[in-house]
């Protein structure tokens, strides 16, 4: 019989992890906890990288109830088929609003209007919700819109403050939707691709209370040097908000939030979890990190060798082990061009240099690193799959890595070795996931 290669087992655990955050699953057992009664209207608004299964889920728990679906609206990347007649499907534009992100967050604006008190609308949310759904609040500029996506896409900014910067100007954001939705009630589920699980970070929040206020906003700008680019109807929004000429965002002390039920049906621990139990079925002994790599993509790409060299100096020959991390790393770029990678490529071409610095001790580790949606950045990879050799095989290939990791040109660096991992779109997201084999 072949061996089974490194690569090829960090495949199969990957697949493993995305089948641990199934959304479809987790929605329908979601979805049967709701008390549905004949008398009420259902709605159904899916947004995110996971909208079409966790619509499909939904509408197949609330067909099986009988209970009437007077409509919805699934927004997703990618087109698809709408799971009945009532609802539509757009296809919104990720990381970056376009022309389909503004005409579905219209079209939701239309179906609000339709909705009666006694109505219960469904409101799913994963992943890329905040762009897919973006259009700019009343009497502002789509274009200044992108433009800021755009800056804050290249800032180096975790989930956290990068949502809380897109909320304040993005329509449905921030608890606006609950709003909308009120007095009807709202049962919220969310897949979450945020560390902490935060409701109010994943997609911009639309169904639950926003948390920050509009200096937080500014000082998170200050703090990375956006302030003073953003569009100036943007910048006097927020001061005038400070200012408190114009309202805050909705807090928990509004009304409206009383009709709402929300929380995270779907998790990173799902898919770690799921990795760990595949990783100890085909022999290893399995270790799942309970700190998440957070901040600069190179600096946790140094934080995950060293722990995985320091693992493999202490193991006995023969010895196969799995370490295992979620998280969300970040990368900054400076300049006014956006080469092509990722945050997850970005780790691996950097764990790729750590690996080939560590010479013979690297012997036997192989690192993945990849997005658990199927895609990482703007790029068609999820990741990639590195070991000791690919930094000297990317000088063999006539590549400067050094050069490529200082500009983070990740992706053609890694697709000149073969070493990129593209598995497609998955269906779900809940962050990142990166795994090594250490094998003495």
């Amino acid at each position: 019989m072949t061996p089974v290669s490194a690569r090829e087992q960090l495949i199969d655990l990957y697949g493993a992890a995305v089948a641990g955050a199934n959304v479809e699953s987790l929605t329908a057992d979601a979805m049967a906890s709701i008390p549905l009664e004949r008398r009420n209207r259902v709605w159904v608004f899916a947004f995110g990288k996971a909208a079409h299964a966790m619509a499909s889920a939904a509408v197949n728990t609330l067909q099986r109830a009988l209970a009437e679906i007077a409509g919805g609206v699934i927004v997703a990347p990618e087109d698809g088929h709408a799971p009945m007649g009532t609802i539509a499907v757009v296809a919104g534009e990720h990381p970056i609003p376009g022309k389909g992100s503004f005409d579905a967050a219209a079209r939701i604006g239309r179906l609000l209007t339709q909705k009666r008190g006694g109505d219960l609308g469904i409101v799913l949310i994963s992943g890329g919700a905040s762009s897919l759904i973006a259009a700019p609040l009343r009497g502002m500029n789509e274009t200044e819109l992108t433009q800021l996506y755009e800056l804050l896409l290249t800032a180096g900014l975790d989930i956290h403050a990068m949502n809380a910067v897109r909320k304040r100007f993005s329509h449905w954001a921030a608890g606006r939707m609950a709003l909308s939705l009120a007095p009807a009630r709202t049962v919220c589920f969310a897949v979450s691709d945020v560390p902490g699980d935060d409701l109010a970070t994943i997609g911009s929040g639309p169904c639950v209370p926003d948390p920050t206020e509009a200096q937080d906003v500014i000082d998170i700008l200050q703090r990375v040097q956006l302030l003073n680019r953003i569009s100036s109807a943007f910048r006097r929004y927020l001061v005038d908000t400070a200012r408190g000429v114009i309202p805050e965002t909705p807090k928990r002390t509004h009304p409206a939030f009383a009709h709402v039920q929300a929380r995270v049906i779907a998790n990173n621990g799902c898919a770690l979890t799921a990795a760990a139990a595949a990783a100890r079925r085909l022999g290893f002994d399995a270790v799942v990190h309970e700190q998440s790599l957070v901040g600069d993509a190179v600096d946790a790409a140094g934080q995950v060798v060293k722990s995985l060299l320091g693992a493999r100096d202490k193991a006995g020959r023969g010895t196969t082990m799995c370490h295992i991390w979620g998280g969300e790393t970040t990368v900054a770029i400076r300049g006014p061009n956006v080469p092509r990678g990722g945050r997850c490529q970005e780790l691996a071409l950097a764990a790729a240099s750590h690996l080939a610095s560590a010479g013979e001790r690297a012997g036997g580790i192989t690192v993945l690193a990849a997005g658990t949606d199927g895609r990482d950045g703007t790029t068609d990879a999820a990741g990639a799959i590195v070991d000791s050799s690919t930094w000297k095989a990317l000088g063999d290939a006539g590549r400067d890595a050094s050069t490529a990791l200082r500009n983070h040109e990740s992706y053609d660096a890694l697709k000149a070795v073969n070493a990129l991992f593209s598995p497609g779109v998955t269906g779900t997201n809940v962050m990142d996931l990166t795994i090594g084999l250490v094998r003495t």
